[in-house]
């Protein structure tokens, strides 16, 4: 099916992400650590490495989605009758996709507003960048959602809700 391949893509596209991610700040880390203890700092390893961590955080949410591996309480949705299990599931991912909607929206706005701001230790980087990954990430994770939502709806007619991590 086109959609199982498109979410396993996606999922793929994630992974990657967030693993060069990690990398990358676990090898910043160590540079930053070894450059310290020959008492030759790097100014900028501090501030670099707090932005690829929150930038791991939004990558990672966005694929923890992809996976249902966010908490919730599927046995609770499982408890309720056929009906109220496909509202409250419809109801759960319109709150969802509705705050990370607004929150890609604000965070876009307040791109424009950071414009003009440069990182500290790295001037020519601007924090407009840096900050890219709020309406980036908030619109990565109501994609996850969207993709998962046929599932979820499947599981809300039938049996009940989808453990976490289990795949069409």
């Amino acid at each position: 099916m086109m959609l199982v391949r498109v979410r396993s893509a996606y999922e793929t596209l994630l992974e990657a992400i967030a693993i060069v991610l990690m990398v990358t700040l676990a090898c910043e880390v160590v540079i930053g650590v070894i450059f310290r203890s020959i008492g030759e700092s790097l100014v900028w390893y501090d501030e670099i490495a707090s932005i690829l961590l929150a930038w791991i955080t939004y990558y990672g949410a966005a694929l923890a989605a992809m996976r249902g591996a966010h908490i919730g309480v599927p046995g609770l949705v499982e408890a309720m009758p056929r009906a109220l299990r496909l509202a409250t599931t419809l109801f759960a991912e319109a709150c969802v996709i509705g705050f990370f909607a607004l929150m890609a929206w604000i965070g876009w706005s307040v791109l424009d507003v950071l414009a003009t701001d440069h990182l500290v230790s790295l001037p020519e980087v601007s924090v407009k960048y840096t900050q890219s990954v709020i309406p980036i990430g908030a619109t990565l994770f109501m994609i996850a959602e969207l993709l998962r939502l046929p599932q979820l709806l499947r599981a809300a007619a039938g049996a009940g809700a989808p453990r976490m991590g289990i795949n069409p």
